[in-house]
């Protein structure tokens, strides 16, 4: 364990009056870490597929996110090309996702795409999700080699892939699929519901304090 790793925990116990966990306690909390046990699911997210659907469109529309449909994986690079132009976008900055790389993107004339981290002053990056949270409307992402966490952050229009399948009722549901998915948690993940905002100064509300001014979910309906 790291001197930083252990200052932490040091920390903590000093907080809670109480030195290292062991022997019955110890046993408890690694039982309850390894069984993963769901908190209070709202009800509003306990729906058939479809309702679930309508419900993360809903949300994610309510939150400001912005809604393009799908209807096939091979419109994506003509419906960003499309969207780039009326928006003048010159570049744009992709993931390397194999799901994104793997399309044909001789249709996106008029467009550079680079595959790169992020950089200050991006105009617009592309990335696609993990899945979508029905309850907020809200974009489950995580890093890796094929998706650095500075695509969701610093451009001012992050443009999301999101496949209708991927879509679930609850957060519980979320890590759980996450979990399903490797026995190796990604380094770090990204929940977002809507393009960032902040309402810190005089209580007025701020597009892009602290992230992406616009978010475009593009809803593929598989």
């Amino acid at each position: 364990m790291s001197s930083s790793r252990a200052q932490i925990f040091r920390n903590i116990r000093r907080g809670l009056q109480r030195g290292p966990l062991g022997g019955e306690a110890l046993d408890q909390v690694r039982q309850r870490l390894a069984q993963h046990p769901a908190s209070t699911i709202p009800a509003r997210s306990r729906l058939p597929q479809a309702e679930q659907v309508a419900l993360f469109e809903q949300m994610a529309t309510e939150a400001s996110a912005e809604l393009i449909e799908l209807t096939e994986l091979a419109q994506l690079p003509q419906t960003v090309a499309r969207f780039a132009a009326q928006h003048g976008i010159r570049e744009l900055v992709s993931a390397s996702d194999p799901l994104l790389t793997e399309l044909d993107w001789s249709a996106a004339e008029g467009l550079k795409r680079v595959q790169r981290v992020a950089q200050a002053g991006d105009q617009a990056s592309l990335t696609a999700s993990f899945c979508g949270i029905a309850e907020t409307g809200t974009l489950m992402l995580h890093s890796g080699a094929t998706s650095p966490t500075t695509l969701n952050f610093l451009p001012d229009i992050h443009l999301v892939l999101l496949r209708q399948s991927a879509i679930v009722g609850c957060y519980e549901e979320a890590w759980a699929k996450l979990r399903a998915r490797s026995a190796d948690m990604p380094r770090t993940v990204n929940m977002i519901t809507g393009p960032s905002r902040s309402a810190d100064i005089e209580q007025k509300l701020q597009m892009g304090a602290h992230g992406p001014k616009r978010l475009v979910i593009l809803l593929l309906r598989d």
